[in-house]
């Protein structure tokens, strides 16, 4: 690894070397996890690169090739897996300057992958009355490549699904990082060589996505005093075809009590809360519908503007901010992400918290993978030790819950534990010397690890 040969090539580019702002560049929300931070809060670059191009980007790649550098790619830094951390050291990739659309059209959109989401949707709106499909909660910073690399589903997955659910991106331009970098684009089934990857086995530089009819959504929020029964209410709510949503949120009492702060003499210690965005033509369908519960109640919507400070968007009380919201009054909290399908999914949901009790409180986002509504838990885990916490996820796989662990920073243990050939037969291909976010794919730094005990990725250097 030759960083001062790397460097000087590439000078006359956008390159940040300051030792603090390349620090806070080398950072995600890694520190979600107790048990990521205590393994990755050192990790540190050697520099940032900020390329204005896709030609930059080639340029960037080439160079860090010829001198064996480690290239980690990073949009915002909102992924809290340690996707972004990087464990070798290296450049950074950072693609704030690469945020051009190159074209809205009916139905779609073409984006570089630095463009903040908030920002896109703006565009889009403006431009022709159209949004994302879906974004993750963090869209007022989060960019739309992060989200394509690192993410799975979010707000809107109750309508849409999830992102690999066929249909929920048309496209991804990549630039490999050879000796002379080549661009693919990559559609259809070899989608998935490269969505999801970390920026492990190539740089994104285009997307082609859908769009959908925007709405002025209305924000709503419901409290029940009964978790159980909240649960299948929102069930319920996310069946009705006509009941156009964008999200459909649970939270167990005592959350927004504790949690939320401008929630505070809206809701009891008791209160389960409900978080929607229904569609303003929906509201009529959905009132009534909810009026079949007569335990329900409705305490805000933001078409009313009713309460004396503005809660902000419902999608900011869901997915991962409730975590977050949590973390910033009760440090010890973390949580876990836990996947609730097939035949009487909710009574799995019941049997843990019989199990767990005040251990761990609920919170369930509603989504359909391909096509059937299922429900992903984020739980908020009362952390105590490392050990208990891998007692906790066991007894999760134990009952029948898949876990997708938070608490790791490759890709195979933060998903599905198994080794995606696609992706790993791709970086063979496009990634010969492994520079690209090296530590992250254990099927190419170990192809016999077994999955029993946490990898640690043995080059990992702490600045």
């Amino acid at each position: 690894m030759n960083i001062d040969a790397a460097k000087a090539a590439l000078a006359h580019l956008d390159i940040d070397d300051n030792p603090p702002s390349v620090k806070a560049k080398s950072r995600d929300f890694f520190w979600y996890s107790p048990v990521l931070k205590d393994r990755l809060d050192g990790v540190c670059a050697d520099f940032v690169v900020m390329p204005r191009s896709q030609d930059e980007v080639i340029e960037v790649l080439r160079i860090c090739h010829a001198h064996d550098v480690p290239v980690t790619v990073r949009g915002a830094g909102t992924g809290n897996y340690g996707q972004a951390m990087p464990l070798k050291g290296g450049c950074i990739l950072h693609m704030q300057n690469m945020n051009k659309i190159h074209e809205i059209a009916p139905g779609r959109i073409v984006v570089e992958p630095g463009l903040v989401i908030r920002d896109l949707d703006r565009q889009t709106r403006a431009h022709s009355g159209q949004e994302l499909r879906m974004t993750p909660s963090t869209a007022a910073t989060a960019t739309i490549g992060g989200f394509i690399c690192g993410g799975s589903g979010g707000v809107g997955s109750v309508r849409w699904g999830v992102l690999r659910d066929y249909g929920n991106i048309i496209r991804i331009r990549v630039v490999t990082a050879e000796a002379e970098p080549r661009v693919l684009d990559f559609t259809g089934e070899d989608l998935a060589r490269v969505s999801h990857a970390y920026g492990t086995n190539g740089i994104v530089t285009e997307i082609e996505l859908p769009l959908a009819p925007a709405y002025d959504w209305v924000h709503v929020f419901v409290t029940h005093p009964d978790f159980a029964k909240a649960s299948r209410l929102a069930h319920q709510i996310s069946l009705q075809d006509g009941i156009a949503m964008k999200l459909d949120t649970v939270c167990e009492a005592p959350i927004a009590a504790r949690y939320f702060q401008r929630f505070k003499d809206h809701v009891s210690e008791t209160d389960s809360v409900i978080a929607l965005m229904i569609a303003p033509q929906s509201m009529d369908g959905f009132l009534t519908f909810l009026g079949h519960d007569p335990e329900a109640k409705l305490i805000y919507r933001s078409d009313a503007n009713d309460w004396p400070r503005d809660p902000g968007p419902a999608y900011e009380y869901g997915w991962n901010h409730t975590t977050l919201r949590a973390l910033k009054v009760e440090p010890e909290i973390t949580y876990l992400q836990v996947r609730y399908a097939g035949e009487g999914f909710l009574d799995k949901i019941d049997a843990i918290r019989a199990h767990f009790g005040d251990e761990l409180i609920q919170h369930i986002e509603f989504l359909k993978e391909n096509g059937v509504m299922t429900a992903a838990g984020l739980t908020l885990v009362r952390f105590t030790t490392e050990e208990r916490l891998n007692e906790i996820v066991q007894i999760h796989e134990d009952m029948g819950c898949m876990i997708f662990n938070p608490h790791r920073y490759t890709l195979e243990e933060g998903g599905r534990q198994i080794v995606d050939d696609r992706q790993l037969n791709f970086k063979r291909e496009a990634d010969p010397k492994g520079i690209l976010n090296p530590g992250k794919m254990i099927a190419w730094e170990d192809p016999n690890w077994d999955f029993k005990t946490m990898y640690a990725y043995p080059g990992l250097r702490r600045a």
